[in-house]
C-alpha cells in the first residue's frame, strides 16, 4: 500500500500535484467524511444534547452534493500539500514517501487546529484528533489507486457506492452502540445559584423561587418581530417541564417579555440551562451556564 513500493506512482518526485492525484485525493476524503461523522457521533456526539434542534430532511437531500465540494475542499487543504511536504524531505531524508505523507498529514492536521484555537478559539482537546487523524486514510489509500487510469467519473462513482454501504453499516451500529444523552437530574437546591450566559446575561434563582434577571433572554411580546427580548428585572422561578424534559420556568414580575421555559441541560458536573428562541431548525440557541 506505500509509495516506497511497486511501480513508479505518477508524479513522484514532483512537487506539484497533478489533476489525477488531486481527484483521487478528492474522491478518497469525500468518501470517508461520512465515517468520521459517524466516529464523531459515536464518540461524542451521541452523549451531547442536541438542544432540541431538528436536523431536517433538507440536509439529507443536499449531503450527495455538498460532500465532492468537501472532498475538494480537505484534500487541497490537507492532503496535497502533506504530498508536497513528503516529496521535499523524501529528496532529503531516507523512507518510503507514504509513511512522510502520513506523518505531514497528521502535522498539516495539528496546524489547521492550532489556528482553529488561535483565531476562534476553538479547543484543541476536541479539534487535534479529529484534524490530525482526517487525513490518514486519504493517504494510505492514494498512492493504490493512483497506480491506476480512472477514466472520467468512474472513480467518483465506486466510491459513492463503497460510501454509501460504509455509512449504513456504520449507521446501524452507531445506532445500535452508542448511549443516548440523559440530561442532568438537578435539585432545587442545585439549581438554585447564578446562571451566566453570553453578553452580560446574569439569572440568579434564590432558594426561595425569586428570580432577579440582568440581560436575560425571555420570550419576547405577542406583538414583537423578534425571536427573542432581554429583560432586567425581578420575577419567580420554578421547577416545570418543557415538553419531556425537566426545566425552569422563569416568569418576570414587570412588563419585559413573557414566561420563558429554560430547560435543564449539561452534565451534573457541568449543568446548563438553555432556550431555544424561534424556528427549532435555525433560532437562537441560547444557553446559561451555572458559574
Amino acid at each position: 500500500m506505500g509509495w516506497g513500493t511497486g511501480p513508479k506512482v505518477a508524479g513522484r518526485g514532483r512537487l506539484t500535484w497533478s489533476n489525477d492525484e488531486w481527484n483521487v485525493a478528492a474522491a478518497l476524503c469525500a468518501t470517508q467524511l461520512p465515517l468520521v461523522w459517524l466516529a464523531w457521533l459515536f464518540f461524542v456526539g451521541a452523549s451531547q444534547d442536541d438542544y432540541g434542534r431538528g436536523g431536517g430532511a433538507f440536509g439529507v437531500f443536499c449531503v450527495p452534493l455538498i460532500l465532492p465540494l468537501l472532498g475538494v475542499v480537505h484534500s487541497s487543504a490537507q492532503v496535497m500539500p502533506a504530498a508536497t511536504l513528503a516529496r521535499l524531505l523524501t529528496r532529503r531524508l531516507r523512507g518510503p514517501e507514504w509513511a512522510w505523507h502520513v506523518g505531514m498529514s497528521v502535522l498539516v492536521g495539528v496546524a489547521w487546529a492550532g489556528l482553529g484555537h488561535w483565531v476562534w478559539d476553538w479547543s484543541l482537546r476536541d479539534t487535534l484528533p479529529w484534524f490530525a487523524g482526517a487525513g490518514v486514510l486519504p493517504v494510505l489509500f492514494l498512492a493504490p489507486l493512483c497506480r491506476r487510469a480512472w477514466g472520467g467519473w468512474s472513480l467518483w462513482f465506486r466510491m459513492a457506492g463503497i460510501c454509501f454501504v460504509l455509512f449504513v453499516v456504520g449507521g446501524l451500529s452507531v445506532a445500535a452502540l452508542a448511549d443516548e444523552y440523559e440530561p442532568p437530574e438537578l435539585s432545587a437546591a442545585q439549581l438554585a445559584g447564578e446562571w451566566r450566559g453570553e453578553d452580560g446575561a446574569v439569572l440568579r434563582l434564590a432558594p426561595g423561587g425569586r428570580a432577579e434577571l440582568t440581560r436575560v433572554p425571555a420570550q419576547p411580546d405577542f406583538e414583537a418581530d423578534q425571536d427573542y427580548t432581554r429583560c432586567d428585572g425581578t420575577g419567580t422561578w420554578a421547577r416545570d417541564r418543557y415538553g419531556d424534559r425537566e426545566a425552569v420556568l422563569v416568569r418576570l414580575g414587570g412588563g419585559c417579555g413573557e414566561d420563558t421555559h429554560w430547560t435543564i441541560s449539561g452534565s451534573e458536573q457541568d449543568p446548563e440551562l438553555f432556550a431555544l428562541f424561534g424556528d427549532p431548525d435555525a433560532g437562537d440557541l441560547l444557553i446559561l451556564a451555572q458559574d
